[in-house]
């Protein structure tokens, strides 16, 4: 949404969007004088009437009726050049703008915390990256080209007409404050209606891609004609405000016009009283009205500009609005190369929100390097919360956490990550190659032979040498053309591949059957040797040969230690190995 309004704001909104075009100064300079040449020519072409009637057909000089063809012909060759020059070097300078938005938004989005998105959705984004951008792209080439080179025609041609008759020209110019006052108002109605478009449109580019994703589901539960209707109303919303906007800028126009054609029958009343017959010639008179109409076409195209204006100017106020938000806090100066793995979590609470209930409450405890803790409770007991408070995701709200005795914030946030390891049950692949998914990011210099072993001991080859052009071959968007245990070896082997000192599985074998997941889990437990291991499960199997399973409930932990320890003790484990296993010696 818009953060201001206001002209002040608006100024100062389209100078830091030209701002971007600064370092490409000289092509627009250059663009901006091939402008005004093109602008001039209109008043060129209309002062030619004048010779043209008064030497040509009044006085028969025959030197002014060879040359005025030749000087037509010669003005629109400098036309031409002047509007090609003028067009190519706004768009290029223009696209590049674009460019360079797109590269600096995609960055910025990429080092925004999680929290950030937890309040946006991914339609959004992606709105602001195609559809907004888009509109900028308009407001700083085409609008500006029209701005400029149809503000500087409507300057050349009012001086023409001044010199010809200043009494005249000012009548022309009464109507000024009127427009004035359209255009303002217009401008205002513009600006509000493009904001909300541009939220329009990231409503319909996240129902969509929710109706692509969710096709299955949608499918097998019959969703069709509820996510038809859906997303029905919102093109239609979309398409209101379109027509509002058309509305607005098709009933401007004309206005325009006709205050501009009241004000051409007034010059010619004048203009054809015995007083002013007196004082201009009949060329003088044809060029008047000639730079009259030629006026009108300007006029026409900056009042409908407004409109390009306006929702490029939303458009910035929503990407500038993405690029000041703050990105991940890293002001850690302390080095770290490979950690032991010592983690301590004092007295943390975290909330998702100030206003919200805490999600964790006072959460305290120590793991050793090497150590293998197992997180377990019901659904929404502030596990995975946990889990990414140790990669900063998010920060705790009171306390802190700490590694190898310092804490987290000390550290810079790229080494402090290198030291995890993460597998979550909800895996993420990218649309490339099985290789370079295992070998993602930092890990993309590792040779074959280490990808190899890695996806061997994740148990992954044994599918990865069925499939058509072997570690090569593409899994589609998000790993689409795997099953789902596949991918989750993947996730499995690109952890492994990491080596990193401290590994986080968050159900890492969620999406795998029973003779898969034990497996996996001899690799799993391999790799966990000498690593500090954080599992999340709600498979209670998959945890009982943990050092320590600690039980959280509403956010805190009620109780902790190891397996046989907890079902002896009858209390919150013991609850939830009977859910799970109905063993009556538990009851």
């Amino acid at each position: 949404m818009a953060r201001e309004s206001g002209t002040a704001y608006s100024l100062a909104l389209y100078r830091r969007l030209l701002s971007y075009a600064l370092p490409y100064w000289k092509l627009f300079a250059l663009s901006a004088v091939a402008m005004a040449v093109y602008a001039s020519t209109d008043t060129l072409f209309a002062a030619l009437m004048k010779p043209m009637l008064d030497s040509s057909f009044v006085a028969r000089d025959p030197q002014s009726i060879r040359l005025i063809p030749l000087a037509v012909i010669g003005l629109f060759i400098l036309r031409g050049l002047a509007g090609f020059v003028s067009t190519y070097g706004m768009s290029w300078v223009g696209r590049r703008v674009v460019m360079v938005l797109r590269g600096e938004m995609f960055r910025h989005m990429l080092r925004l915390p999680a929290s950030y998105y937890d309040g946006t959705t991914t339609g959004q984004e992606v709105s602001r990256l195609t559809y907004n951008v888009e509109q900028v792209a308009h407001a700083s080439t085409n609008a500006l080209t029209i701005l400029i080179r149809d503000t500087l025609t409507a300057v050349f041609l009012l001086g023409w007409m001044f010199y010809i008759s200043g009494w005249l020209a000012l009548l022309f110019l009464l109507v000024g404050p009127v427009l004035a006052y359209v255009v303002r108002y217009v401008s205002k109605r513009f600006r509000r209606i493009s904001t909300r478009i541009q939220d329009s449109m990231g409503d319909v580019t996240h129902i969509a891609e929710e109706a692509v994703e969710g096709q299955r589901v949608i499918k097998t539960f019959g969703g069709q004609a509820y996510e038809d209707r859906h997303f029905e109303e919102v093109i239609a919303k979309n398409r209101s405000l379109q027509m509002k906007m058309t509305a607005t800028s098709a009933a401007s126009v004309p206005f325009v016009q006709f205050m501009a054609a009241c004000t051409l029958a007034g010059v010619i009343y004048l203009a054809t009283l015995d007083p002013m017959l007196e004082s201009i010639t009949a060329g003088g008179f044809v060029s008047f009205i000639a730079a009259m109409l030629l006026l009108l076409p300007p006029l026409k195209r900056l009042t409908n500009v407004n409109s390009s204006v306006q929702q490029g100017l939303a458009a910035a106020d929503t990407i500038f609005a993405l690029l000041d938000s703050d990105t991940e806090p890293d002001q850690g100066e302390r080095p770290l190369e490979r950690a032991r793995g010592a983690i301590e979590y004092r007295n943390v609470t975290f909330r998702y929100r100030p206003e919200q209930e805490p999600v964790l409450r006072g959460i305290s405890f120590e793991i050793q390097p090497g150590e293998t803790v197992a997180l377990v409770g019901r659904s929404g007991s502030g596990k995975s919360t946990l889990v990414s408070l140790l990669a900063r995701f998010y920060e705790p709200s009171e306390g802190s956490l700490r590694l190898d005795g310092h804490d987290i914030r000390e550290y810079r946030l790229a080494d402090l990550r290198n030291q995890i390891a993460l597998v979550e049950q909800r895996v993420t692949l990218f649309n490339d190659t099985v290789a370079r998914n295992i070998a993602y990011g930092t890990l993309g210099e590792a040779d074959r032979g280490a990808v190899t072993r890695a996806a061997e001991a994740a148990h992954a080859m044994d599918f990865i040498r069925e499939l058509p052009d072997g570690l090569e071959t593409p899994v589609g968007e998000n790993g689409v053309l795997l099953s789902g245990g596949q991918r989750q070896r993947i996730a499995i082997a690109r952890a492994l591949l990491k080596d990193a000192p401290v590994l986080i599985l968050d159900e890492a074998t969620s999406s795998l059957d029973t003779e898969s997941e034990r497996a996996i889990q001899s690799a799993l437990e391999e790799a966990m040797r000498g690593r500090t291991t954080l599992v999340i499960a709600h498979r209670l199997s998959t945890v009982e040969k943990a050092d320590r399973i600690l039980v959280l409930s509403e956010g805190r932990i009620v109780e902790s230690g190891r397996h046989e320890a907890l079902l002896a003790r009858r209390g919150h484990y013991a609850a939830l190995h009977q859910m799970q296993f109905h063993d009556p010696q538990t009851v």
